[in-house]
């Protein structure tokens, strides 16, 4: 379902994109609606912009609704309704068992400090 609104979206957007473009603007863009024929003949330049414009309508609803259907789809698929520390279940922690200590464990000796740092050679 989801991945048939999916495409059914995308070709939309597709399709925005080619009437926005097809439009005729201020500057003169990429439009159809020359001076003379507009189409061919077939319609006059105002009656191509009316239909390009109502086209572009109902693609930008369709557009709208495919984006809220696949909002609600995302939302049902997922876990909205869960917080994100409550996927993780809580496995208790290992603990370790002290080893028993003998009576007769040596001590570590302790580190020797040297007796003076060595000196760091002066720049002439």
């Amino acid at each position: 379902m989801v991945n048939v609104v999916l495409v059914i979206h995308l070709f939309l957007a597709l399709a925005i994109i080619g009437l926005v473009l097809l439009q005729r603007s201020e500057g003169g863009g990429l439009g159809i609606g020359g001076g003379g024929g507009g189409l061919g003949g077939l319609t006059t330049a105002k009656g191509a912009a009316n239909a390009l414009s109502k086209a572009t309508a109902y693609c930008a609803a369709g557009f709208f609704c495919t984006s809220l259907i696949l909002g609600i789809l995302a939302g049902q698929a997922s876990n909205a309704r869960k917080g994100i520390l409550e996927n993780y279940q809580e496995a208790p922690a290992a603990v370790e068992q002290p080893a028993e200590a003998s009576a007769e464990a040596p001590e570590a000796p302790a580190p020797e400090a040297p007796e003076s740092a060595p000196e760091a050679p002066m720049a002439q």
